[in-house]
């Protein structure tokens, strides 16, 4: 996958998150189911293409949702993209990743993703509601998107990468 092409598909996803989602989105859960859809990508770049260009990509894309979509706190998406990408990367750089541990690690990112975007909200007083209140309100709900999203993807991405030659050798096999 050319980072070019990466780009370019991040930044349709990054519309399709503010545009269209939306829409489709049922009344009752308008402003409680929150679409990251990049972020999912810059996990599977930093699972098969590399933590730097994750970080990179993370950073890029999570100045752009502070900037156009939540203005409130310029950095904390971009921080919060940024550092997760290069950790994942970096946790997983050497490993063999399967479909099942590739969702569980979206899962368990997308969790701490939005656990530390409260946490700073909860800090710097842009939020009064409690940890419990916010994990059964939003961030469930939005995980569950996100997984859905990731499952959708999984198969054209990882072909994808695979195709272009940034898939990760397993640990045993010796060049």
């Amino acid at each position: 996958m050319t980072t070019g092409r990466l780009v370019v598909l991040m930044f349709v996803l990054f519309l399709i998150e503010g545009t269209l989602v939306p829409w489709f989105m049922p009344e009752q859960l308008t402003g409680r189911l929150i679409p990251h859809f990049t972020f999912v990508i810059v996990l599977y770049t930093a699972l098969y293409g590399g933590r730097h260009k994750a970080l990179v990509l993370g950073l890029v894309f999570g100045l752009l949702q502070d900037i156009v979509y939540y203005g409130h706190l310029l950095g904390i998406h971009s921080f919060s993209m940024g550092l997760l990408g290069y950790l994942t990367g970096l946790l997983l750089e050497k490993k063999r990743v399967t479909m099942m541990s590739a969702l569980l690690v979206v899962t368990v990112c997308c969790l701490v993703y939005e656990t530390v975007i409260y946490g700073v909200y909860l800090v710097f007083r842009f939020t009064r509601e409690t940890y419990e209140y916010a994990m059964i309100d939003h961030i469930l709900l939005s995980t569950f998107l996100q997984l859905g999203f990731a499952l959708v993807v999984y198969v054209p991405v990882r072909r994808w990468v695979d195709r272009s030659g940034y898939a990760m050798k397993p640990e045993n096999e010796e060049e």
